[in-house]
C-alpha cells in the first residue's frame, strides 16, 4: 500500500495551534489513517479494502471489542511547547518517544506560564489534587498573579546572573521554576494517543493539560476521523458497569422488557456484552 494521504491532516500539517499563553501544538508528521487501520486488520484474512461503509463498520467493531493493535499502526509526531509542570504530568504516559529541549546545551528562554486571573482557584476540598470550582475575589487573584510574576522574575534574574559568570548551564538552570517553558518532539501511536486524550480531557485532569489534550484530540480527529468517532462512542464517553450492578440491571430489565421497547433494547445490549 502506498503512503496514505489524509487531506484533513495535510491541511493542518506543520501549523502551530496556540495553547495557554506561550505554548503550542504542531503536527509534524503522521503515518497512516483510517485506511491503515482497516488494512492492518484485514491482512490476517488476506482481504483488501472494501466499501467505505464496511470499513467504518470494521473500525467500530475493532474499537468496541478492544482490538487495539490495528490502531497502533497509525503514528503521529508532534512538536509541543509546554510548561515544565505540564510536561511532568505528560511523561507519565510512557507509551511514546520523546526528544526534549535541553537546558544543558542551550540557554533557557525567559518564558514562563502565567494563569489567567479567572483560573486562580483555592484548593478543592473534594479533589485533593485539584482546584475548587469557584473563582476567588479579584484582589486575591491580583495578589497571586503578582507573587507568581515576582518569583519568576527573580528566578530568571539569578539564572541570567550565573550565565554571565560563565557558570555551567546545567547548574545555572536548577533554580528555574516549574512554570518555565520547555519544548519537545513527541511521537505516539493512535491507540495510546486515544488513551492520553481520554485521561487528560477528563474534568478531573488539571486545566492546563486539558487544553493541550483538546488540541491533540482535534488533530487525531483530522488524521483518522472514523477511528476518532468510534473512540468517542465506545471509549471516551462510554460507561463501564461493575458486574454486580450489571447483573442487577439485567434482572430488573427482564421484568420490564415485555412492556418497554427501550428496556428490551438495553437488556439485549447488556446480555450481548456478557457473551
Amino acid at each position: 500500500m502506498a503512503r496514505i494521504i489524509v487531506p484533513e491532516a495535510e491541511a493542518i500539517l506543520d501549523k502551530e495551534f496556540p495553547v495557554l499563553d506561550h505554548g503550542f501544538v504542531r503536527l509534524v508528521d503522521y503515518l497512516g489513517g483510517d485506511a491503515r487501520i482497516v488494512a492492518a486488520a484485514r491482512v490476517s484474512h488476506g482481504m483488501g479494502t472494501k466499501t467505505p461503509k464496511e470499513d467504518s463498520g470494521l473500525i467500530r467493531y475493532l474499537m468496541r471489542n478492544m482490538h487495539t493493535s490495528p490502531f497502533e499502526q497509525v503514528i503521529l509526531t508532534f512538536h509541543v511547547k509546554l510548561p515544565i509542570f505540564v510536561a511532568r504530568q505528560w511523561v507519565r504516559h510512557r507509551t511514546a518517544r520523546i526528544n526534549e529541549f535541553s537546558g544543558r546545551y542551550s540557554v533557557m528562554p525567559d518564558e514562563f506560564y502565567m494563569p489567567r486571573p479567572e483560573d486562580v482557584r483555592r484548593q478543592s476540598r473534594k479533589n485533593k489534587q485539584g482546584r475548587d470550582d469557584e473563582t476567588v475575589p479579584p484582589d486575591l487573584q491580583g495578589k497571586v498573579i503578582t507573587l507568581l510574576k515576582q518569583g519568576q522574575a527573580a528566578a530568571y534574574a539569578s539564572y541570567d546572573a550565573l550565565l554571565r559568570e560563565d557558570i555551567a548551564r546545567e547548574l545555572a538552570r536548577i533554580n528555574l521554576t516549574l512554570s518555565a517553558y520547555t519544548q519537545w518532539y513527541w511521537q505516539i501511536d493512535l491507540h495510546n494517543l486515544f488513551h492520553f486524550i481520554k485521561l487528560r480531557m477528563d474534568k478531573h485532569a488539571q486545566f492546563e493539560i486539558r487544553e493541550y489534550a483538546r488540541v491533540l484530540a482535534q488533530t487525531a480527529k483530522a488524521v483518522a476521523p472514523v477511528a476518532y468517532e468510534a473512540f468517542e462512542e465506545y471509549d471516551m464517553y462510554a460507561v463501564t458497569l461493575p458486574r454486580t450492578i450489571k447483573e442487577r440491571m439485567i434482572a430488573q430489565l427482564e421484568q420490564s422488557a415485555l412492556s418497554s421497547p427501550e428496556a428490551a433494547e438495553l437488556l439485549k445490549s447488556l446480555q450481548e456484552d456478557e457473551r
